[in-house]
């Protein structure tokens, strides 16, 4: 029986659609984001996983029960007419350096993870800032091809100046100094303020 084998013929991979596309950049940003988080969770110090062991323990509900109970019984304890030994009168001194003592390690602890934290934080505004002037610089190409296609097609553009002005490219530094400038203009008070300041300190 005469059995032809027919040839291959070369499958071309498919292109992506623009929902696909956006689908695989919010991934990937998405991804990012989980990257650095778990970037820094694994390059924690001793002290630091230390925090964030003590962190979790202290904001636990049976934390607060605990420790209710521990002072309620304390306090009961060395109450005069409880029969027991006092060990700590009223006004409670040694409870007081106790409870004080513990206020202060536990706001070292939340210091430290509230840092970490922050620089997590800068980390991923800068990432979404980076992404935002991409996604910006890829919008004005768009908008340039747009515009090179109705030339082509001997199509005039609207005059419209919002128009013209997102075919130029982005500037970050403008957009600051316009965002100080009307933050500067919100708050006169606190100009007049600075300057008597500013003046005072000259003179």
């Amino acid at each position: 029986m005469d059995q032809r084998i027919e040839p291959l013929t070369s499958i071309e991979p498919a292109t992506p659609t623009t929902g696909e596309r956006r689908m695989r950049r919010s991934a990937g940003i998405n991804k990012a984001f989980r990257a650095i988080k778990a970037q820094h969770a694994a390059n924690r110090s001793a002290m630091e996983v230390l925090a964030d062991r003590m962190i979790s323990i202290a904001s636990s509900t049976p934390f607060l029960a605990i420790h209710g109970l521990l002072f309620a019984g304390w306090v009961y304890w060395n109450l005069p007419f409880s029969g027991l030994p006092l060990f700590d009168p009223y006004p409670y001194g040694m409870l007081t350096m106790v409870v004080s003592l513990e206020a202060i390690v536990l706001s070292i602890f939340v210091l430290m993870t509230q840092s970490r934290e922050s620089r997590i934080g800068e980390l991923r505004e800068e990432l979404t800032l980076q992404v935002n002037l991409r996604m910006e610089e890829e919008i004005t190409k768009t908008l340039h091809l747009v515009a090179g296609l109705y030339s082509r097609l001997n199509l005039a553009l609207a005059d419209d100046p919002e128009l013209r002005a997102m075919l130029e490219p982005l500037d970050p530094k403008r957009i600051e100094q316009d965002l100080a400038e009307q933050i500067s203009a919100s708050m006169p008070q606190f100009q007049l303020r600075r300057r008597k300041y500013i003046d005072k300190a000259v003179s």
